[in-house]
């Protein structure tokens, strides 16, 4: 969540972001995949939109396909190696295999 910027460079980051009901967070992570799978993108990204709480509604701005620059705050959240990560999708590795992403969603790590 980027809550300080001076000419369009991120000041200050402030992680996780907290702004929203969960089920919006939900909401804003179908739609990132679902824009990912459109577009064929496979690999760690950064989908980005603009929440208006007044509405409680979500748009999108951005889709980055490579790593933002305050990933290492990602990383600090979410305790994912976001390099290794690129790595193994790009290696070929299938994400229910990959470790990262298996404690993302609460999976055990070594389980089939």
């Amino acid at each position: 969540d980027c809550s300080v910027q001076r000419r369009h460079q991120k000041i200050m980051e402030e992680a996780p972001a907290i702004i929203a009901d969960p089920k919006v967070f939900y909401q804003m992570e179908e739609a990132a995949v679902r824009l990912a799978k459109m577009v064929g993108y496979v690999s760690a990204g950064t989908v980005e939109y603009l929440y208006i709480e007044e509405e409680k509604k979500f748009y999108f701005l951005e889709l980055n396909p490579r790593l933002q620059v305050e990933h290492p705050c990602t990383e600090m959240v979410a305790d994912v190696n976001l390099p290794a990560l690129q790595l193994q999708i790009a290696m070929g590795l299938p994400l229910h295999r990959i470790k990262d992403i298996r404690a993302l969603y609460k999976e055990k790590p070594m389980e089939s």
